[in-house]
């Protein structure tokens, strides 16, 4: 069956998710005649055409993007975790994102989880700290829970690491909560898998060539969604006020993910070891040798909010995390203490290189040749170093597209800049795209309070830094 072109000559256009759905959904796929070749063998590929369909194009995302695209009329049609659906829809309630139909695809579903003892009722006495990736879920779970008084950290990924040092709960996938050791105080959100579409799309444009199959794959036989917990039991005559104790021990993160093998180099030639944090493997606590210290393994992205909220004394991070994080933060009470010299790469604005231009200045001139008042979309995980590049370059109207990953496929369908990072430009070359504009030249450093602790805790953290800091400089030298 060969799919007709829709009118005006414009293709179907359906995003899928790559990760952990990837398999199944193109099982389910195939299994209605929409055969996307590649798609499920993973290919590094982003666009795709499907077989014998010629009217219809295939771009894949990270999950936690398709609900945006499809809201933003990039894309008609999608097939997403109803967790990212609704972490979209529960804050932005006239979205045009329309449900169409709950796939017979199992996903984790999303719980909230504390230390091993811990109820939410207690917590709720106090101050509670919770620790997610879905912030507009959270924020709905407890509210609906009656929780008085609680405090958003907004993570990028792990927030099952955060309990209970850093955080009260987490909210995130029941299979990583358990693995940590939390003990599950309810459900947030019981998952599932949807087939969305734009509702403009589905009101204006002819989408059967992708609609008419894609309606035909299996339905999951129980409805899933949003849980609405029982209101809990706390009164102003029951709450009490927290106040934590004077922390002693001296806390270090260090990161996980690429820059774990340059900061276990960088902790090596300043003569530091944390068994247990190696370059091909880590604890979630390595061993600090010292009583006073700790050690934590954290997500680099989420360290200048550790400091800032001063949980962390010390962390090993990227300079370009620290910057980021300022331009969403410009107050935050945190610092570079010393460049490591590691992990280079250089930060900055994305282009195809089909462009026929040499600056930025001449690329906007170039999408603006026709239309003066045109929005120049720029796509980043960095959001507000994104929004803080447009306004210096003098996008004039522009549209920041937060992104969670894949990111090189969407320059130029989807956005005309990316600002991202490249060691090499090996993967922006492979995916015919190149560096306009530098923003940054990065590299690993440790960042810490602006204002030092006091006792033990600062006498650790400039001897730590003093280290790190000569090895960083006879590395450069040698």
């Amino acid at each position: 069956m060969t799919a007709e072109v829709p009118s005006g000559g414009e293709a179907v256009r359906v995003a899928l998710p790559r990760g952990d759905l990837r398999g199944p959904v193109d099982e389910h796929l195939r299994g209605v005649d929409f055969v996307v070749e590649g798609y499920g063998s993973g290919a590094r590929t982003y666009t795709f055409g499907v077989e014998e369909r010629p009217g219809i194009a295939v771009r894949v995302f990270s999950d936690a993007d398709i609900p945006i695209q499809v809201a933003l009329g990039n894309y008609d049609l999608g097939i997403a975790s109803r967790t990212w659906v609704d972490e979209l829809l529960v804050r932005h309630q006239l979205d045009s994102v329309v449900p169409l139909r709950q796939l017979d695809v199992p996903t984790a579903e999303l719980v909230i989880a504390g230390g091993q003892g811990a109820t939410l009722e207690a917590l709720a006495q106090g101050v509670v700290r919770v620790a997610t990736e879905y912030p507009n879920l959270a924020a709905n779970y407890l509210a609906n829970a009656r929780v008085p008084d609680y405090r958003l950290f907004e993570v990028w990924a792990q927030a099952e690491a955060w309990p209970p040092q850093d955080a009260e709960l987490a909210i995130a996938p029941r299979p990583a909560v358990e693995q940590e050791g939390l003990e599950v105080l309810g459900e947030v959100h019981l998952g599932g898998v949807w087939l969305i579409a734009n509702r403009e799309s589905l009101a204006k444009r002819d989408l059967s060539a992708a609609l008419e199959p894609l309606l035909r794959m299996p339905r999951a036989a129980e409805s899933r969604g949003i849980v609405r917990p029982a209101p809990l039991q706390v009164t102003a005559r029951t709450r009490h006020a927290q106040a934590p104790a004077e922390r002693e021990t001296f806390r270090i993160a260090v990161p996980d993910g690429h820059a774990q093998r340059h900061t276990v180099a960088a902790l090596a030639d300043a003569g530091i070891s944390f068994p247990g944090y190696e370059a091909d493997s880590a604890a979630r606590y390595p061993d600090s040798g010292r009583e006073d210290v700790q050690v934590k393994v954290m997500r680099p992205q989420d360290m200048p909010r550790a400091v800032a909220l001063g949980q962390v004394d010390l962390a090993l991070t990227g300079r370009d995390w620290l910057r980021a994080f300022l331009a969403t933060f410009p107050g935050a009470p945190v610092v570079e203490l010393c460049d490591l010299k590691r992990s280079k790469y250089r930060l900055g604005a994305v282009v195809t290189e089909d462009l026929p231009v040499e600056t930025i200045e001449e690329a906007i001139a170039y999408w603006r040749r026709d239309d003066p008042e045109k929005p120049i979309r720029v796509a980043s995980e960095y959001v507000s170093l994104a929004d803080e590049y447009a306004r210096s370059r003098y996008l004039g109207r522009y549209q920041v597209i937060p992104i969670s990953g894949a990111s090189e496929g969407f320059v130029p369908a989807d956005a005309e800049i990316l600002i991202e990072g490249t060691e090499t430009g090996t993967t922006l070359r492979a995916n015919r795209l190149t560096m306009i504009d530098v923003i940054m030249e990065s590299t690993n450093c440790a960042i810490g309070s602006a204002v030092r602790p006091d006792g033990k805790r600062g006498e650790l953290r400039d001897d730590f830094v003093a280290r790190m800091a000569r090895a960083a400089e006879a590395a450069a030298v040698d």
